[in-house]
């Protein structure tokens, strides 16, 4: 009975956590912080062949749109090898913002990262090396607390600047996200205890 009552309270500290977090998410999500930044960090979201994904375009369309209203002066595009592809995540999104009028020196890309805490830790390395000090980050609405928490817990001074408009537009999608971002934000929270090393591949 005791170890039935300690499960009990244990999922329902877990299902608050959850909730509480779920909130923040969806609270932060209408935030736009654009403001100038020495450059836009945009999070991967795949590739449909040799093209990005609805998600990823979405992404990469905002990034573009704050280079020509001056806010960033250059962008860092991020994502690894998709399975089967050829080029990185990366390269073809930066092979689309060329399309999209963005000049050659001022993009920048990572081609290591496969989760949202490598897409920050491999952009700080290129943001360190061109010395830049600021920077927004792109994503989806929902995505921006935790992408925002791993970019200030890595020592980048940053802002939220979401997508205006989400391919997660349904009831059902917009819920999915939500609850899978509350529980990789809750993870996140709860592995930031245990060394670098053993975690760098949590999402």
């Amino acid at each position: 009975m005791k170890f039935q009552r300690i499960i009990a309270l244990s999922f329902t500290i877990f299902t608050v956590v959850i909730a509480h977090n779920a909130f923040s998410i969806y609270q932060f999500s209408h935030e736009d912080q654009t403001r100038v930044a020495d450059c836009a960090i945009v999070a991967g979201a795949g590739v449909n062949g040799d093209r990005p994904s609805p998600v990823f375009q979405a992404r990469l369309d905002h990034a573009v749109w704050l280079y020509r209203q001056k806010f960033v002066s250059a962008l860092v595009l991020t994502g690894s090898y998709s399975i089967g592809a050829s080029d990185s995540d990366a390269s073809i999104a930066r092979l689309y913002v060329l399309t999209q009028g963005v000049p050659d020196n001022a993009t920048f890309i990572e081609e290591r990262s496969t989760v949202t805490r490598e897409n920050i830790r491999y952009a700080q390395t290129i943001m360190k090396h061109q010395q830049w000090q600021t920077a927004l980050l792109v994503s989806d609405p929902l995505h921006m607390l935790r992408l925002q928490t791993i970019a200030r817990d890595n020592g980048i001074n940053s802002w939220s600047s979401p997508t205006p408009s989400t391919r997660y537009q349904s009831w059902w999608l917009q819920t999915r996200f939500l609850l899978r971002e509350s529980f990789y934000y809750s993870g996140y929270h709860l592995l930031r205890l245990i060394p670098v090393q053993n975690n760098s591949t949590i999402m």
